[in-house]
This record gives structure tokens, sequence and C-alpha cells, in this order.
């Protein structure tokens, strides 16, 4: 478990600027029963600490001589620069199942696109599961070299969870199908269409439907996010 330094903040509301032109961020702590805490800690330590850890694997806080269990609950970041403005952590009880969204990482090469030129459309990029906090994992591996010939697919339920991992999305989701190639006719017209496309919908298996952002291409995604619940604060942020 990667842990973090982080000290008790006074500061609130628009003063917090001067943290951030010191290279400090600013942070909440809430969860398991316990009273919110303003805290303030080095960005480039959080930077580091998000590049390992994400928002679905356990992280030491350390506060002065007091240490938590906690997830990267919430970031808020500018929206022109992208750089983490807010952080929110939410402390987690170790004995108690909670709810998270994981990141999909695909591995392998699918046959069906090596060898019959198919385009493999990746549905979904994250799942909604349940786990104790021990158990939670950074990622969820998804073996693509399972797709052999056109419009196979692959669903929640073809996943190979770790012990302990309890899929919430529903199992007979589509996180990626392979698609048969397009001609230069239907690439064309899909060129001609992809504005007005992006903002219809598609169907899927199971009559579901997804957004379609812009043309298909070959390697191009389709992402489905699977909102987690947040709990309740008891205070605003500052």
């Amino acid at each position: 478990m990667v842990s973090i330094k982080a000290e008790k903040r006074e500061i609130q509301g628009k003063n917090t600027r001067h943290l951030r032109e010191k290279g400090k961020i600013p942070a909440v702590i809430y969860g398991a029963g316990k009273e919110n805490v303003l805290l303030e800690l080095e960005l480039k330590d959080f930077e580091r600490v998000f590049r390992q850890a994400g928002e679905s694997s356990l992280v030491e806080l350390e506060i002065g001589s007091d240490k938590r269990n906690v997830l990267i609950h919430e970031v808020a970041r500018d929206p022109i620069k992208d750089k983490p403005l807010h952080i929110d952590f939410l402390e987690v009880r170790m004995d108690k199942p909670i709810k998270a969204e994981v990141a999909l990482e695909y591995v392998g090469e699918s046959p069906a696109v090596k060898n019959f030129g198919g385009i493999l459309v990746k549905v979904a990029h994250k799942i909604e599961i349940e786990a104790l906090p021990k158990d939670l994992p950074h990622e969820i591996k998804v073996d693509i070299s399972k797709l052999g010939n056109l419009e196979d697919k692959l669903t929640v339920r073809d996943l190979k969870l770790p012990s302990g991992v309890k899929a919430l999305t529903e199992l007979e989701e589509i996180i990626v199908i392979v698609e048969a190639p397009r001609t230069e006719e239907e690439l064309k017209a899909e060129e001609e269409t992809a504005p007005a496309l992006a903002l219809d919908q598609i169907e899927v298996t199971g009559g579901k439907k997804k957004e379609k952002e812009g043309e298909i291409e070959e390697g191009v995604e389709l992402e489905k996010p699977v909102k987690a619940e947040k709990p309740e604060k008891k205070e605003k942020k500052s």
C-alpha cells in the first residue's frame, strides 16, 4: 500500500489559492462515521501516489501520527490546465465491503483483428465492483486474444475477477466487440455523417444503448463508464 503525508488545514475558501502558489493542494477526508477534516498536502506527492493508486487502490494517509486507510474518491481539476485543485479522500473500514469503479486494461491481440481486419470496439473502460478494501484491484485485465472471429464479443461475465471481488455491473454488459471491416464506401459515408452520428445512439446485444462518439475506426474506443455511489458529505469542500 502506498502512503502519503498531509497536514491539517486552517485556510479555507478563496484563500486556498495561496496553498497552490506554494505547490500544495487543499483536500478533505470523510467517511467511516468520522468528522470531516480539512487537509493540505504537497501536489507533487499527490500526483506520484495517484499514478500508482488511482481511485480504486488503498492509500495510507498520514496526518501527523494518525494513519488512515483511504481511497482517492474525487479529484477536482482545472478545466483548462487539468491540474488537480482539490482532493476528496474517503476513509474506509477494512471489515466492510465497499463499491468502487475499477479500470479495465486490455491485453493481448485479437486474431479477428489481425487475421480478418476486424475493428476492435472497446465499449467499456471501467466496471463497478464490490470488495473488501484489502481486495480492491488497481485494474482488471481483459484478454482480447479470445476474440478469434468477427462479431465475437466479451461481456462482464467473461472477466476473470480476483478472489473476493464481485461485479456489480450487469453480467451481460458488453465490454468489447470485434466488428466486420468497412469498405471504402462505408468509411467515406461514415466520415460524411460523423457529426450527426455523434448525437445518435447505437444498439448492442441485449437492447442496451451506448452513446456513439463520432465515427468508429479500427482501434477507436467507445466509453460508457459506470457511476459508483458517492457517500453523503457532512461539510462542503473549501
